[in-house]
């Protein structure tokens, strides 16, 4: 009996280790295109609102099929489940890699967000089936919860290496190793699971989750693109807004609902599944700018851009081993009103980084943000699970999931929406007249745009247009996150109130 259970644990932490491979590839992939963004520009040409939806409908079909393919791993098994989607995913990755069009590859990060969708739900529960004891499960989650935070940090360094020696089509091609090592070792050491009665899945619900965000998402997005608001995006706001209330009102009547609205009666579990969203929500906003900052107005090639960002990833490392230490003597309430306090601090410095120069800010910046932002997303599942009842732990995680992959998809969305605007404002409003139509166009559309096109012009001429359309960017910075930073800043505030009184991790209510 000794033999065989010593013989057991090491395969379940090696399982562990393979369920974190697709956690830190769907994470990842929200964040590896930022460094990519030059290249994909000067080579598919993209307008600005095709950028963003090469950058965002990946995160936007991950997070709002989790729940749904949550289900039907209940069905057909999570372990197969995994499976399938990784076929998926590696195969979508292949094609976004040899996309020659930005409608190709909005396509294939659309299809990448679907297999990404069959990989995330598995994971977690998985590990819920394979570690029975609390303590280890709460270690595991642990796990599970760093590869998720650290794949966005992730993201842009390694992308950064592939793109300085590689074309920009290696950051989608670097998934397909990863995938064969999950399918040659998940079969081996992770154990399958069905549910024995699966619920039914309600289809109407499926739709007006979609209903609820695409419209709203797609307002925003095409405001920043015409800089004006018009009908057609008011009426799109209005139904969002109105097929969410549907799809709220719908939960709460159903016998088996796809969101259990019941559990955001509980302030603790609402406060941590709230904090996790608007903690990814920020972290993707600043490594959305800091990747474009660092190489197309600071003019680092990818690899130097990379190293730079390696102080952020090293704090988030540490800010995550510590967290655990620090939950179980204080509680989880006063370590996420503090880090959304250092997070927006953090926030704040880096929107104060002058057009010329800046480096040093802007690191310490990102550096103070990501170490704030990395305990909120280490502990908000863990919160989650602990304040759900036993019962009722599947579905909150799920919620979780969902919360911080679309607080990760918002946070492009909108804090990339809001840079945009600026600075095609910016670039608008202070253009030499007499360049003609579509050089402004150009100009207006993103900076690595403007670069390319201003690249190829004398340099008498390109010279003020190139200083002109860097400072309007770090105005577009500026702006993005500022506007983070006070997020941040009300998260610290509101989350402190809802987790007031939570004990520390590993105590009973």
């Amino acid at each position: 009996m000794k033999s065989n259970s010593t013989k057991a644990v090491p395969k379940r932490w090696l399982g562990l280790a393979v369920l974190t491979l697709p956690v830190l590839l769907t994470s990842m992939d929200i964040s590896i295109l930022h460094l990519a963004i030059p290249a994909i520009t000067e080579d598919l040409a993209p307008s600005t609102g095709q950028m963003l939806w090469i950058l965002d409908v990946y995160g936007f079909l991950l997070a709002g099929l989790l729940i749904l393919m949550g289900g039907l791993g209940d069905r057909v098994g999570r372990r197969r489940l995994l499976l399938i989607g990784a076929v998926v995913f590696g195969a979508a990755s292949v094609l976004a890699a040899f996309a020659d069009s930005p409608e190709w590859l909005i396509a294939a990060r659309a299809l990448m967000g679907i297999g990404g969708a069959t990989l995330m739900p598995s994971t977690l529960s998985l590990i819920r089936t394979m570690f029975d004891d609390p303590t280890e499960r709460s270690r595991a989650i642990a796990v599970w919860t760093a590869a998720l935070a650290g794949g966005v940090a992730l993201g842009p360094i390694i992308g950064g290496v592939l793109l300085q020696y590689f074309p920009w089509g290696s950051v989608f091609l670097i998934n397909v190793p990863v995938i064969l090592l999950l399918l040659a070792a998940a079969p081996l050491l992770i154990p399958e699971y069905r549910h024995a009665t699966p619920s039914p899945l309600d289809p109407l619900s499926v739709a007006l989750s979609f209903l609820a965000i695409l419209p709203i998402v797609w307002a925003v997005k095409t405001g920043a693109e015409e800089l004006a608001v018009t009908a057609g995006m008011l009426i799109a706001i209005a139904v969002g807004i109105l097929a969410g209330i549907v799809f709220l009102r719908r939960q709460g009547r159903l016998t088996t609902p796809l969101v259990d609205v019941s559990l955001f009666a509980n302030r603790r579990f609402t406060g941590s599944v709230l904090a996790g969203a608007l903690a990814m929500f920020s972290l993707v906003g600043l490594t959305l700018y800091l990747s474009q900052h660092l190489q197309l107005v600071l003019d680092f090639s990818p690899l130097t851009a990379a190293l730079w960002m390696l102080p952020i990833t090293a704090g988030i490392a540490a800010a995550a081993i510590t967290t655990s230490a620090l939950a179980a003597r204080v509680g989880p309430g006063p370590i996420f009103g503090v880090a959304a306090g250092l997070a927006a601090t953090g926030m704040i410095v880096v929107s104060l980084t002058p057009a010329d120069g800046g480096l040093a800010q802007i690191i310490v910046g990102a550096v103070l943000a990501a170490t704030g932002i990395s305990p909120i997303t280490t502990l908000a599942t863990d919160v989650v699970v602990a304040t759900a009842p036993p019962s009722q732990s599947g579905s909150a995680s799920a919620l979780a999931e969902t919360a911080n992959e679309l607080g990760a998809a918002f946070g492009i969305a909108v804090l990339g929406s809001l840079g945009s605007l600026v600075y095609r404002a910016e670039v608008v409003a202070e253009l030499p007249a007499g360049l003609g139509g579509e050089l402004e166009q150009i100009l207006g559309s993103s900076l690595g745009a403007a670069l390319g096109v201003l690249n190829t012009m004398p340099t008498e001429m390109a010279a003020p247009l190139m200083e002109l359309v860097r400072e309007a960017f770090v105005e577009g910075l500026a702006a993005a996150t500022l506007a983070g930073g006070v997020v941040l800043g009300v998260l610290a505030v509101l989350v402190s109130l809802l987790l007031r009184g939570q004990r520390p991790t590993g105590q009973t209510e």
